[in-house]
């Protein structure tokens, strides 16, 4: 196992930096840090209560099967919450480096819709792993669509529906005991597999299948950078590990020369 280079020794940003230089192909994988900045709430886990709630209680398909409107309304609440948030200096250095490296893409579990909005259509989009915010799902045909109205929970009926068979829309959003969408996840497992690096921002990776990720550009042959604010799982197979926020570190990591 390769000695790990952390943030605080000064080779650190050099090492991480010469890896990306070199790098023809790369893979950003983001979590909840890069939005943290932001100020994008942490809605699960400590202070993840809304009215008497847990996130866990509330993103299920059984929970939505119980009670459709106070999901929506749990939702509709999320929407307004993330909409006041701006894409931070890490989104858009991921954004800019993604518009201008053709093999640069960035891969998200966040659900936040922060590096679509930082991207604003330049480049190749995000892979958005665990579906938007801001896009909802039918219940009945399956179509999809974008959508950033405000949601009125007031009943069933004024909840959003079908515009081509009427049956109630859903959030796009996998929940707890639904699998990934299998053509995001393969996509995503692709490019990892190909990438000299993975670049791991703000993301603890222990939630499967995203954590395995980073592990398939190791095993491809391929290095591990590592961007978060404290030791992870994946510290210990990094080849730099650089301790900040994000939004400070992954500008001064991408910036050119």
């Amino acid at each position: 196992m390769s000695k790990v280079v952390e943030r605080e020794s000064a080779e650190a940003l050099g090492v991480a930096r010469s890896l990306l230089r070199r790098a023809e192909r790369i893979v950003a994988l983001t979590g909840a840090g890069v939005s943290a900045e932001s100020g994008v709430p942490t809605f699960r886990g400590a202070g993840g209560l809304w009215k008497t709630y847990r996130a866990e209680d509330l993103a299920t398909p059984e929970a939505f099967g119980r009670d459709a409107r106070l999901v929506w309304e749990w939702y509709g609440w999320r929407r307004s919450v993330v909409l006041s948030c701006a894409p931070n200096a890490a989104h858009r250095a991921l954004a800019g480096a993604s518009a201008t490296r053709p093999d640069f893409r960035v891969v998200t579990q966040n659900v936040d819709g922060l590096h679509v909005a930082a991207s604003d259509g330049v480049g190749p989009p995000p892979l958005e792993l665990h579906g938007s915010l801001f896009r909802i799902r039918c219940t009945g045909c399956g179509v999809g669509r974008e959508d950033r109205s405000v949601i009125d929970a007031t009943s069933i009926e004024t909840l959003p529906h079908c515009k081509t068979c009427t049956a109630l829309m859903r959030p796009d959003i996998v929940w707890f005991g639904e699998p990934l969408n299998a053509t995001i996840l393969g996509e995503a497992a692709r490019l990892a597999s190909m990438a000299d690096v993975c670049l791991v921002v703000g993301t603890s990776a222990v939630v499967h299948p995203a954590a395995g990720l980073a592990d398939l550009t190791r095993r491809g042959g391929g290095s591990i950078i590592e961007v978060n604010v404290a030791s992870t799982p994946i510290t210990d197979v990094a080849a730099a590990s650089l301790r900040g926020p994000a939004a400070v570190i992954v500008p001064e990591l991408l910036r050119h020369e």
